[in-house]
């Protein structure tokens, strides 16, 4: 890919907090949205609420950044966020702990235990290089996972450009606000100029949310409340300045943690982390294809799990969610040709400055779902086609990559996941160890075409 802005690049300091402000909005909804989850399950399971923070989520996500970015020296350009892989594991924090305050230090050791698996794995690599994992994960196996990132969002995207953030609010305004957001986005990506085509995300954003609030105002001077699908209660009762509740300040002495709490956080973390470790990889030969530079070779597979491990463990002790790498931080770069990691440096200190500031992250909450959902359909569908354009090179017609690569699809797109108690073994992974074993199944084939 043309890159315009290539990973050692330093753009001018106007147009970094710009690229800042839209890796913050790519990855936004996805970060707060994890604490939210667990909030509401956890609540509905145990009935005592739980007071995860969408501040320090990002606070969290922040700091992680932070940790990868030092571990990967500076090289590789993506932004790490609450991982949605570990939200059964954050609910069995809570529910197999006897009081909500020891469950919070469960988020902490449960994030470092997850974190120790990729500093293991790490060490494998460390050893035994990165060649095995190229024999074992093909372009044939990686291109259809890659693009399954993507196709098994989409439902998400479609749902949110549908929804409205108000209880009555019509589809159809949703959908419209949706379709302002989207079509700006596309539109000046494609035909922007300097600027524009640098930061579309901002641009679609910013008129996706004009159109709501244009609606939410013609529908309080006419009395029709279905035309509101913006939800402003962000700003209700907000401080300007408050520090976020930090996971580590709400747990209560690690003398009440016992032996078999920290087997109940064992067995709902870490095989989960074996299981987005497949995604880590996934998501870095992604990036790898779009910047043009393979980072499991440099900076090297060894850094960045690390990087994502430690960083974990990190974000964890602020905002109690284990991080990852995000497909929509990844969109961001292939859409916008912007690779230079300067801008994730910014993003992560601007969630870190942003949760602390009332005004901005009610902004941030208050941008509705439609919206959101505009910005996704553009994001996820660039996953899907960054994975289609890794099986180019691929020839489709050997019997054995038109199998691996027909049960990847099939089970990605048909929503295959399965669970072994608080363990969730999700879609993309089960599509992947599935391809995996087809390709190892049918490694005898001859390089004939059948």
């Amino acid at each position: 890919m043309n890159l315009i802005y290539n990973i050692k690049d330093k753009p001018k300091p106007g147009e970094i907090l710009l690229f800042a402000i839209q890796q913050l909005l790519a990855i936004m909804a996805a970060t707060i949205a994890v604490p939210a989850v667990v909030n509401s399950s956890v609540a509905e399971i145990t009935g005592t609420a739980t007071q995860l923070s969408s501040a320090a989520a990002i606070f969290g996500a922040g700091v992680g950044t932070f940790v990868y970015l030092l571990f990967t020296k500076s090289r590789s350009p993506v932004f790490l966020g609450s991982s949605f892989a570990f939200i059964g594991s954050m609910i069995s924090a809570f529910t197999g702990a006897y009081s909500m305050a020891v469950g919070y230090w469960g988020l902490i050791i449960g994030a470092v235990m997850a974190g120790l698996v990729y500093v293991v794995i790490a060490l494998v690599v460390k050893f035994a290089g990165v060649k095995w994992i190229d024999k074992l994960m093909p372009p044939v196996i990686i291109g259809p996972t890659v693009a399954i990132i993507g196709l098994s969002l989409a439902g998400n995207a479609v749902g949110d450009i549908t929804r409205s953030s108000v209880d009555g609010g019509s589809v159809y305004v949703a959908l419209i606000c949706g379709l302002v957001t989207l079509f700006v986005t596309i539109i000046c990506s494609t035909y922007g100029k300097k600027m524009a085509k640098l930061i579309p995300f901002i641009l679609g954003i910013l008129a996706g949310y004009g159109c709501a609030s244009i609606f939410a105002l013609i529908g309080k001077l006419t009395g029709n409340p279905a035309l509101t699908v913006i939800n402003y209660s962000a700003f209700e009762n907000m401080k300007i300045f408050s520090v976020p509740d930090f996971t580590f300040l709400q747990g209560s002495s690690l003398k009440d943690i016992s032996g078999s709490y920290l087997v109940t956080l064992f067995s709902a973390y870490v095989p989960v982390a074996f299981v987005v470790f497949a995604e880590h990889l996934a998501d870095h030969k992604n990036l790898s294809s779009i910047i043009g530079t393979d980072l499991l070779e440099e900076p090297g597979l060894t850094r960045t799990l690390l990087g994502d491990g430690v960083g974990s463990m990190a974000g964890a002790i602020f905002g109690g969610c284990p991080n990852t790498t995000y497909g929509e931080s990844i969109g961001c770069v292939a859409i916008t040709r912007n690779a230079s990691v300067i801008s994730i440096w910014g993003a992560a200190a601007l969630c870190i400055v942003v949760s602390f500031i009332g005004p901005l992250m009610a902004f941030l909450q208050t941008i509705p779902n439609c919206v959101m959902g505009g910005v996704c359909v553009a994001l996820y569908g660039f996953i899907a086609m960054s994975g289609f354009k890794m099986l180019q090179g691929v020839d489709l017609n050997k019997n054995r990559n038109l199998f691996v690569a027909s049960i990847i699809f099939i089970t990605g797109v048909g929503g295959l996941a399965v669970s072994f108690g608080p363990v969730e073994i999700r879609t993309v992974a089960c599509s992947l160890i599935l391809g995996i074993i087809a390709n190892v199944v049918l490694s005898r084939e001859k390089d004939e075409t059948k």
